[in-house]
This record gives C-alpha cells, structure tokens and sequence, in this order.
C-alpha cells in the first residue's frame, strides 16, 4: 500500500484533466503566447488568459491582468520584497515564516531594510495585536504567511490586512499553503501583495506560481528582471503596465495549461467541498496520533482552523528515521526536518532536528489515515521497547 503524506511539498496525484491538458497543448498548440499572430500563438494565448482569468476568479481580483505567472511562489515574494523595500524602510514578518519571505529579508536587511519580527505562541498562533505595536513611521509593509508550513496554523490575515489598510502599511501575503485550500478574498482581506504556489493546492505542475498585484502598485515595484514580452517591442524600455512588468521572457506555457486544468478542477468541485474533505482527514489524523502513546504533536490544538498539515515526533527517534521507516517499511510518504523554515521549529521548539510532517489531500482517504496511524502507532512502540 502507498500512502501518499506530503501534500504541503506538492499535491499528489493530480486530477486527470491536468496531464490531459498539457498532453494537448503540447500535441495541439505547442506554440508561445503573444510572440506571434498565427492561430497557434493566439490559441497559445487563450489559454494563458484563461488561467489568469480562473486565479482572479478564486480569490476575487477584480480584473484577471491584476495576476502575474510566475515560477513558483518563492518568486513572486523576492518580486514584491526586492522590487519594493529600500535602504531606511521598516518591514514587519511573523516567526513563522518560509525561507521564502525569511531569506530575501535578511539579504535586504544587509542592505539597509530594517526587520521586525512579530512573536508567534510556541503552538504558531500569532495574536493580531502583537502586529500593531511594531508599526512605525518608516514601515513599508507586511509581509505573512496565510498558514504556517510546519504546523498548518492558519494565521490572521484578515485582521492584521485591515490594520494595515488603516496604517497606510502595505500588505503582502504568502498564500503557498492556502490558496485552492481555503477561501481567498483579497478585497475582503485588504491583501495588497499576494503570491501563490501553483503545484500545491492549485492542482497544476511544478513550476507554477504567480502574484496579484493590487491595481496601481506595480509602479512600486521596481524591476527585477527585464526581457521581451510581446508587446511594445519596437521600445528598449520594458513594459509598465500588469501583467507584462513582471512576465519577461518566454512564460511556462504548457505548465499555465497545466495550472488551468487544476483551477477548473477547483471551481467544478468547490473549494468548500474540498475543505471539507481535508478538514475531516487532518482532524482524524490529529486525533489518532493524539491517542497513541509516545507521539508528541506541535501547533494550534485539535479543532483550530488549520490546513491539512500536522508536525510531529516520536519520543526517542529523530524525525528522519521516522520518515525513513514509514516508507520503508509501511509505504506512507511524509517529509521530516526544517521544512524550509527554521523560524518556525525555533517558535515552536523543535530545533535542530525539526518534526515529522503529515499532510493530507483532496485525493487521500480515511483508509490512508488509518494506515498512517497504524504505522506510526507501531514505529512508537518499537522507539519503546528500544528505549
């Protein structure tokens, strides 16, 4: 039995509809977007725009050319962090963050940026009133997870949007975990920035991401790359306007078409109903392990609004050996370590070895819970009886 856990790395398996659309577009179009006027490159087009338009539709951007494609959301942070902050700006962060927000700002705090770290509890809740506070004259923005990759947690973002939109603060959201997992509304939650990661709970391919840029702020940015796009090519200056500023270059074609077939997949099922599902699977997870002796679990406590992800060890064996027997030995596939966020496990105190994390998906089913948990219950026993 294959028992497929890593979903917060990269959902698995697809829907059909992803592989059939890249099949075709590659059988059937082939050709680049917006470089030429034969039929393929305008079919090329439609495609992409189609994509662009079913992103705005899930997160409510009101016009589609708001979304910019990128390669994965790692990009589209280092977009707004790099082409935005400058030598005297204040930024404020959680501790819970990605080395996707946590690297770019300490490159940038090497440059003069200076950095504020907001205090998460050791469970990775983060009390919007902690923000507040740290806001000073000079602050430029806010950036933050929507939910925490090591702990699932999910952050206040609507309430420290608002605080922001009150301040005159700018804010940027990390949505890697989120977006296609639980409701975006980036009116309602006064997102000025948000990046997304196209391969996780978008159902598209990796190499995939992108960025909403709120109408007006993309003059804020400054380049940090330049190419050909299509368009105004008789100028030697790139372009200004959205989404081209930030699509230099060739874009992934066949991988947007890939991510389009994931959006549609989305919008055809709901993203409720898929919530719904993930919610029952993590919550019967998290109860299992609960119950089985020697298990120690990290983040918000059982019932909280999380994502599918939970942080975990076994008392008496580090986190890769776990994995390493899980896979082994029962078939489950899960990620040990950091996680890429070092200042999460510091906040919830599992530095050096970091934790064990399970997160399932839309396509796992309670009998893979079950699975998991027996597994593990065993791997528990055995750290026992070695102990």
């Amino acid at each position: 039995m294959t028992v497929y856990l890593d979903n917060a790395a990269t959902s698995w398996p697809k829907p059909p509809g992803m592989m059939e659309s890249m099949a075709e577009f590659n059988g059937r179009t082939g050709a680049s977007p917006g470089r030429s006027g034969h039929r393929l490159s305008i079919e090329a087009g439609r495609t992409v725009e189609e994509a662009r338009a079913l992103t705005a539709e899930l997160i409510n951007a009101r016009d589609s050319l708001r979304i910019a494609f990128t390669k994965n959301a790692t990009e589209a942070l280092n977009i707004v962090l790099l082409g935005l902050l400058k030598p005297g700006d204040h930024v404020i962060t959680s501790d819970l963050e990605h080395n996707s927000v946590m690297r770019p700002l300490r490159l940038l705090e090497s440059r003069g940026i200076e950095v504020s770290i907001a205090p998460c509890s050791a469970k990775g809740e983060l009390d919007p009133e902690a923000v507040g506070p740290l806001i000073k004259k000079n602050t430029r923005l806010i950036v933050l997870a929507h939910a925490s990759n090591v702990t699932g947690g999910i952050l206040p973002v609507a309430e420290i949007g608002k605080l922001a939109r009150e301040r005159d603060v700018l804010f940027c959201v990390d949505a890697a975990q989120t977006a296609g997992a639980v409701p975006i509304d980036v009116e309602e939650m006064c997102i000025d920035f948000l990046a997304f990661s196209g391969h996780k709970s978008l159902y598209g391919p990796q190499g995939t991401g992108g960025l909403f840029v709120r109408e007006g702020l993309e003059h804020e940015l400054d380049f940090i790359m330049a190419g050909g796009t299509g368009s105004r090519s008789e100028e030697e200056l790139h372009p200004d306007f959205m989404p081209d500023r930030f699509e230099a270059g060739t874009p992934n074609a066949i991988g947007i078409a890939g991510l389009g077939a994931g959006l549609r997949f989305l919008r055809d099922t709901g993203v409720s109903i898929i919530r719904e599902k993930e919610s029952r699977l993590i919550g019967a997870l998290i109860e299992g392990l609960d119950e089985i002796e020697g298990v120690i679990l990290y983040g918000p406590p059982a019932g909280a609004e999380r994502v599918p992800v939970i942080s975990c060890n076994v008392k008496g064996m580090g986190p890769s050996e776990v994995s390493q027997s899980l896979d082994e030995e029962f078939g489950v596939m899960t990620r040990p370590g950091l996680h890429c966020a070092p200042a999460a496990h510091r906040t919830i105190g599992t530095l050096p070895e970091g934790t064990l994390r399970l997160s399932p998906g839309y396509f796992n089913t309670m009998e893979d819970i079950w699975h998991a948990l027996d597994a593990l219950e065993s791997i528990a026993l055995t750290a026992w009886r070695r102990g």
